[in-house]
């Protein structure tokens, strides 16, 4: 299983050793719950859900609790999960009253029709599946409400700051089978109703047991363009190239746009990848075997 917790502009001085410390603890404390449902001999989809439920409710990452403000001050979520075997997927965006977005699209993917649903229509389903609705209030951090604030200040679209903090993961089971799931609360001070590459099949994330399952994080109108984790899917099924390769080179095409971000990736015979082209990316695997690493920096 690996994970990643967003890819961004980060300094080591913004960084403290306590923070570090903070945001290892929850990822491995992520990849702990992960990894229990795979041992156990559970699915890959439910080790990415439970995964990735961790991360929301942590308020450290821009998923869930401590998601960024948009212009108007308030948390608009996205989320999607895809299986790689029967191809399904379900996503949700620009909900605002959901605790835990990645449920709700596991729950759009095995109870509706639909792939993709937004807004007050994902809110009522929700409501109808059982899932209690928060207030939005409860996803506010003060950290991200000074952020917001600052960015009011400079009267500018976009910054540097708070290009991190999506989450993600993919997972390989017992069965042979790989999933991907991606939760983000998107990018501080967005208007309109934008939507990123997260709750987007085939941008944000993939996943198909003939090539591998991806998550990825960073500027998502890039990844939206580009078509950004089926373009990897594409290069390892049509050119054969090797996890890590087609996750470099989608990458480097990122990097020729002028976009910035990062991706994890698993393919059925367990190889991982951790991509990323800023300076830092929150991430970590564990494998069946014992071995795992949780870094920050590159």
């Amino acid at each position: 299983m690996v994970i990643h917790g967003g890819a961004g502009v980060m300094d080591r001085k913004d960084i403290t050793p306590e923070m570090q410390n903070e945001y290892i603890k929850v990822l491995n404390l992520a990849l702990h719950v992960g990894d229990s449902v795979l041992a156990n001999g559970g699915t890959c989809m439910d080790a990415v859900e439970k995964t990735i439920v961790i991360m929301e409710d942590s308020p450290l990452f821009n998923a869930g609790k401590g998601s960024v403000f948009t212009h108007d001050g308030l948390v608009e979520l996205d989320a999607s999960v895809m299986d790689g075997k029967t191809l399904m997927a379900g996503a949700i965006a620009g909900v605002r009253d959901i605790k835990n977005p990645i449920r709700v699209a596991r729950t759009v993917m095995e109870k509706s029709e639909h792939v993709m649903l937004s807004g007050i229509g994902a809110s009522q389903f929700a409501k109808e599946q059982g899932f209690e609705p928060v207030d939005n209030s409860y996803f506010y951090t003060e950290k991200r409400y000074q952020s917001l604030q600052e960015l009011l200040k400079k009267e500018r679209e976009s910054t540097t700051n708070d290009k991190h903090g999506t989450v993600g993961c993919v997972a390989l089971d017992t069965f042979g089978n790989i999933a991907a799931g991606t939760s983000t609360g998107g990018m501080n001070n967005k208007k309109y109703g934008r939507i990123g590459d997260s709750p987007i099949i085939g941008a944000g994330t993939y996943a198909n047991n003939l090539t591998g399952a991806f998550s990825c994080t960073g500027h998502g109108e890039y990844y939206i363009r580009l078509g950004f984790s089926r373009d990897i899917s594409a290069l390892m099924e049509y050119k054969n190239f090797s996890i890590q390769d087609a996750c470099r080179e989608e990458i480097s095409k990122l990097t020729q746009m002028g976009g910035t971000g990062g991706v994890i990736g698993i393919d059925r015979e367990g190889n991982i990848a951790m991509e990323f082209n800023t300076s830092g990316m929150f991430r970590g695997y564990i494998k069946s075997g014992g071995e795992r690493e949780v870094a920050i920096f590159k």
